[in-house]
């Protein structure tokens, strides 16, 4: 974990977090190489195992590749049943933080002191139907928190707009170092009214990557978050 990226996180400001998921998987070094010359600073990527959610995604090997080539923080999302096994050759692999599920356990205190124990950050997320209640005991603990605003491993999703009410309640629960982030359904429509509601991180795939210019869509993204941040 790198000293200069770790600082970066628990600076409060407003970030984009591209999604590799929908980056270029033939392209994905000059892909991710794209929005980290244009200013951004996290890249998040979505690991899928098939069993928590449908799909399969990627693992410990793109990763691995993957980090020499970019300083970007990786926010790296474990969509899957046993963040414990998979912890510490995540962030061997070069994970900077790593997020696990509240619904894949009911010793959530454990997964953190792992993560931790391996050298990484800990962010805790939330799926749709989980109350925000599910976490409240461990948002103390963690370095970041998720808001899904769609069903994890199912593409194509509108936006939930529970999430903006999700948002609201945990903001005051966070330090100024703690990172409330959302996930799904982010784009031009949606993104200002998430600042508004509280989320500082902005997980964005098809917004950015899936654009004709992926940096201009990305900054329109991030003039969006501050001009609603203003208003909160």
């Amino acid at each position: 974990m790198g000293i200069h990226r770790d600082f970066l996180l628990a600076q409060p400001r407003m970030r984009m977090a591209p999604s590799l998921l929908s980056a270029d998987f033939a392209r994905l070094a000059d892909d991710v190489a794209k929005v980290e010359a244009a200013g951004a600073e996290v890249l998040h990527l979505d690991v899928m195992d098939g069993h928590f959610v449908p799909n399969i995604s990627f693992g410990v090997p793109v990763v691995e590749k993957l980090r020499p080539a970019s300083k970007l923080f990786f926010d790296t999302h474990l969509m899957i049943t046993d963040p414990l096994k998979y912890a510490e050759p995540f962030v061997k692999a070069g994970a900077d933080l790593l997020t696990f599920h509240i619904e894949v356990t009911d010793q959530p205190m454990r997964v953190i002191d792992h993560v931790r124990a391996v050298g990484a950050r800990v962010g805790v997320s939330l799926n749709p139907g989980t109350r925000v209640s599910a976490v409240a005991g461990v948002v103390a603990a963690v370095d970041l928190v998720l808001v899904m605003s769609v069903w994890p491993g199912f593409g194509g999703q509108k936006f939930t707009e529970d999430a903006l009410a999700k948002l609201a309640e945990l903001r005051p629960m966070l330090r100024p170092d703690q990172r409330l982030e959302i996930d799904g359904g982010i784009g031009p429509a949606t993104i200002g009214r998430c600042a508004a509601a509280g989320a500082d991180t902005f997980v964005a795939g098809s917004a950015i990557f899936g654009q004709p210019d992926p940096v201009a869509a990305m900054h329109e993204l991030q003039r969006l978050a501050e001009a609603a941040r203003l208003t909160r």
